[in-house]
């Protein structure tokens, strides 16, 4: 009996523990909320006072879309415009992560 209740109750962890992880944020989303969306908003479209400020261009505008990931992620690393470089701010992983949640923006 015993045995039975530790088997439901492993279960029961195991299930609701993955059902947190499928609700979780990317990566990619985390980083880009927090270290791009105060500047890009929140869906890219640099509707943000700070956007405003320093003339970001928006995911739609054709010379942001038109970028390939590649150059995206140059971009994020060594800066453009007058958004800082963050090379040295995040792994390359993380450069990658956010620029993948920010081209779904594109869709």
């Amino acid at each position: 009996m015993t045995r039975t209740i530790r088997s439901l109750v492993t279960l029961t962890l195991a299930v609701s523990l993955a059902g947190a992880v499928g609700f979780a944020q990317s990566g990619g989303e985390a980083t880009y909320k927090a270290k791009c969306a105060m500047c890009h908003g929140a869906q890219g479209l640099a509707e943000t006072p700070a956007a405003k400020a320093m003339k970001v261009k928006p995911v739609t505008d054709p010379e942001v879309s038109k970028m390939n990931e590649a150059q995206m992620v140059d971009a994020v690393r060594k800066g453009m415009g007058k958004m800082q470089p963050y090379q040295d701010k995040l792994t390359d992983s993380q450069v990658k992560d956010v620029v993948t949640y920010f081209r779904t923006f594109l869709k």
